[in-house]
């Protein structure tokens, strides 16, 4: 059985073995944009966060749409200077929902996150459907914000005109 084969078969003999061409093996590159930070690294840099003031006094319920928002506009906006890829917003009895966009998350973001959480409760099962605003405590937490709700809608903070106080000194 040593003698050589004197027919090639096609499918072993005949054919030289090719190594597969190499491709570059590197990770993708974060999809993250340009100045949008960890949270984590903020607290370790000890930068300080600065929240939109557009959060405050939206009159958005939080079981309906984020859509329904009067001003559309703000959904647009940075929820924090600096932008950060996520952010623990933790509600007063002690719920905790993660809002996340890796270009930096926005008011959208975070109304999204929350209405994940309550969309599918009716209106007389919340006690306070209505967001109030977000309020950054380091002393209590570097990486979440604190969620206000209250039982009436306020009115929509509009940016675009502000009256002036004919009566008063501001």
């Amino acid at each position: 059985m040593s003698e050589p084969l004197t027919k090639v078969d096609s499918a072993v003999q005949g054919i030289e073995e090719v190594p597969p061409p190499k491709e570059p093996k590197h990770r993708r590159a974060s999809s993250s944009a340009n100045g949008v930070m960890n949270i984590n690294d903020l607290e370790g840099l000890g930068i300080e966060l600065k929240l939109a003031k557009e959060t405050q006094g939206t009159g958005w319920k939080i079981n309906k749409s984020p859509s329904t928002v009067e001003e559309k506009d703000i959904l647009k906006k940075m929820l924090t200077t600096p932008p950060v890829k996520k952010i623990d917003l933790h509600f007063p009895l002690g719920l905790e929902v993660t809002a996340r966009n890796l270009k930096g998350v926005t008011i959208k973001d975070a109304l999204d996150a929350i209405h994940k959480a309550f969309k599918k409760r009716a209106d007389d099962e919340l006690d306070k459907p209505y967001l109030t605003g977000f309020e950054w405590d380091k002393e209590e937490s570097w990486t979440r914000l604190i969620v206000h709700l209250q039982t009436n809608p306020s009115a929509p903070v509009t940016s675009s005109k502000k009256k002036k106080n004919k009566g008063g000194d501001e």
